[in-house]
């Protein structure tokens, strides 16, 4: 049986071979979805993505599951029990702006009817499917990322640079950045 062709990134192991396969780049409506992805991309700004998603777990049982409701409503009491919890990443500005996005959230979701719609309103309600041969020509941002990013910022949220807002994008499904030669491409 002939071996699956992938994005040469995914390729260090079975776990990202996995979120590859099964996740990145699938479109995501849901806002709790939605939620989780920019928790976890946040967290990852300046760190790799599979030091994250090796972590997963323990950030979904650290965060009650990515419900944004109970995120927006932590205590100081909660903030430092998380920042002693060696399962995540124990930086206390990533923390305190999980709190922070999750009020932020929950104002786009007043005003959008839900984050979905807004967040999606950017590429139309769909996917923007791109035709890179390699992943060296995938960028790390686009103007897209940077005016989300912008607004965002604008709305409140934290650690939400081009380069993250462009990684959620591909994590959620926004774009589909799988190279040409990749199964999920084809």
């Amino acid at each position: 049986m002939e071996e699956k062709k992938r994005c040469a990134w995914c390729e260090k192991d079975d776990l990202y071979r996995k979120y590859h396969d099964e996740e990145w780049g699938v479109p995501v409506y849901e806002d709790q979805k939605l939620f989780e992805f920019l928790i976890l991309e946040t967290f990852q700004a300046g760190l790799s993505w599979y030091t994250i998603l090796k972590k997963r777990e323990n950030f979904k049982l650290a965060f009650d599951n990515f419900d944004y409701i109970k995120v927006a409503s932590y205590s100081e009491d909660k903030i430092q029990e998380l920042l002693q919890d060696a399962g995540i990443i124990r930086n206390q500005l990533k923390i305190r702006a999980a709190v922070s996005n999750a009020i932020s959230f929950m104002k786009i979701q007043g005003e959008f009817g839900s984050f979905s719609s807004y967040i999606w309103k950017f590429t139309d309600g769909k996917p923007i499917h791109n035709s890179w041969q390699s992943m060296k020509d995938v960028p790390a941002t686009t103007p897209i990322s940077d005016e989300i990013s912008k607004d965002l910022k604008k709305r409140g949220f934290k650690f939400v640079g081009s380069t993250v807002v462009y990684a959620h994008m591909q994590a959620t499904g926004m774009v589909d950045d799988h190279v040409g030669n990749c199964w999920k491409k084809q």
